[in-house]
């Protein structure tokens, strides 16, 4: 099998990325291209990939992410099957500019207002303690499927207000939906299963549309649709977009922040010792693991005009990949960018990317973080994995997570829970692996 080091021969492109080994460690790659082309056409991918820290900041601050094919466009490329998947995009926010972004950013940002999502930590920190109960009784897990794909898919469902028994399914259309927004190539196979989760996505919000009219309960679908601005309200389509669009980066985010960053502490047992001894440093350390196992590795802009970056000319309406994780990783921005350093000042990462349309789930994934690294540091000890098996990546080449990570542990005995400390009674049907 070859290695990285084989690579240094092949032409410069993402599309290694594709290789399962590359994906496993796709570090060497991006110091590759950041080092020898920070700016580079690549010509299998038809884009301009960008990969110094300053210049993804450029991408991510002054080019356009209107970026979706319409129907028509998919139509003409032979892609009509794909034509109810390009209206749903073409309504989220994700994928527009000003002043059509700010129109709805600002009415989904609220329901995530930092000071609001604080108030929450108390009930989220319930949430993962009914979680991680009888896993730390078992003195295993793993990771991913017991305790960072559920955590975020019963809080997500909770701030949408829909039922948190519902966050199975939420969970399973979240990362079908997510291979779209991840992988640079159409996958003809995969077509079928993401219009029919297009479609079941669409009727299931469509259905908390109406019963929430007639039925109000407190979270994002009703703030959509009480929402006014100078008397224009959302539609109903753009309302089911946009519960879409935050229903999948509520999860997908926070479930590869916590699988990555728990993967990266048992790498490095010094940080996760440091992180045991001074819990203080929680907070640090989530944005280092942020910095360190970027959850999203890029994202496609389009030039808005000719632009020279790096040397190189841009023209209007060409495609830009700005690779965050490899910005993450430039030392002209980060001492010793390769080193896990859970204190690490002036940590200003691109995880969650930049300007307008930096993450507005920030910090409701920073907070499921803190919450779920603290429990880990403080309930267990001598936390190892389970198998030498290599570890599998998601075929997910922007979207960056483990498929399982199954751990052992020994069970620390925590300060005993308040009578009054109601537990969540979520009704989440995920299954433990004990």
């Amino acid at each position: 099998m070859r290695n990285n080091s084989d690579k240094s021969a092949q032409a410069l492109s993402l599309y290694h990325l594709l290789d399962p080994e590359v994906l496993a460690n796709p570090y060497p790659l991006y110091r590759r291209l950041r080092t020898e082309a920070p700016v580079h056409w690549d010509p299998y991918l038809h884009a301009w990939v960008v990969t110094r820290y300053d210049d993804v900041v450029t991408v991510l601050h002054r080019f356009s992410a209107n970026r979706t094919p319409t129907p028509e466009q998919l139509e003409a490329m032979g892609l009509a099957e794909l034509s109810p998947l390009a209206q749903l995009m073409t309504k989220q926010m994700l994928f527009m500019d000003a002043a059509a972004h700010t129109r709805l950013r600002s009415l989904a940002s609220f329901a995530f207002a930092p000071a609001r999502v604080e108030a929450l930590r108390a009930h989220i920190r319930e949430i993962l303690d009914a979680l991680l109960e009888p896993l730390l009784r078992a003195g295993r897990m793993d990771v991913i499927n017991d305790l960072a794909a559920p955590l975020p898919a019963i809080v997500t469902a909770e701030m949408l207000g829909v039922p948190a028994a519902d966050c199975d399914q939420l969970k399973a259309w979240s990362a079908d939906f997510a291979e779209v927004l991840g992988n640079f190539q159409h996958n003809p196979d995969r077509a079928a299963r993401t219009v029919q989760c297009v479609v079941e996505m669409t009727a299931y919000f469509r259905k908390a549309i109406q019963d929430q009219k007639q039925h109000p309960r407190e979270g994002l679908i009703n703030s959509f649709i009480n929402a006014e601005i100078d008397g224009d309200r959302l539609t109903e389509e753009e309302i089911i977009a946009n519960c879409i669009v935050t229903m999948v980066g509520g999860q997908e985010t926070t479930t590869n922040l916590i699988g990555n960053g728990i993967l990266s502490l048992l790498r490095h047992p010094d940080q996760m010792q440091r992180l045991r001894d001074d819990p203080s440093l929680v907070p640090s350390a989530v944005e280092e693991l942020l910095r360190f196992e970027s959850p999203s590795q890029h994202t496609a802009r389009i030039c808005p005009e000719d632009i020279e970056l790096g040397g190189k000319l841009i023209r209007k309406g060409q495609a830009v990949i700005a690779v965050m994780a490899a910005g993450n990783r430039d030392p002209e921005r980060f001492d010793d960018p390769d080193r896990l350093d859970i204190a690490r000042p002036d940590n200003r990462h691109l995880a969650f990317g930049w300007a307008s349309h930096f993450c507005f789930g920030a910090a409701l994934a920073r907070i499921e973080g803190q919450l779920t690294f603290e429990a880990i540091a403080r309930r267990t000890a001598d936390l190892r994995f389970e198998t030498d098996q290599p570890l599998v990546w998601r075929e997910n080449l922007g979207l960056r997570g483990l498929i399982s990570l199954p751990v052992t542990f020994d069970s620390v005995m925590a300060a005993p829970v308040l009578a009054s400390t109601a537990r969540p009674q979520s009704g989440c049907p995920f299954h433990h692996s004990t």
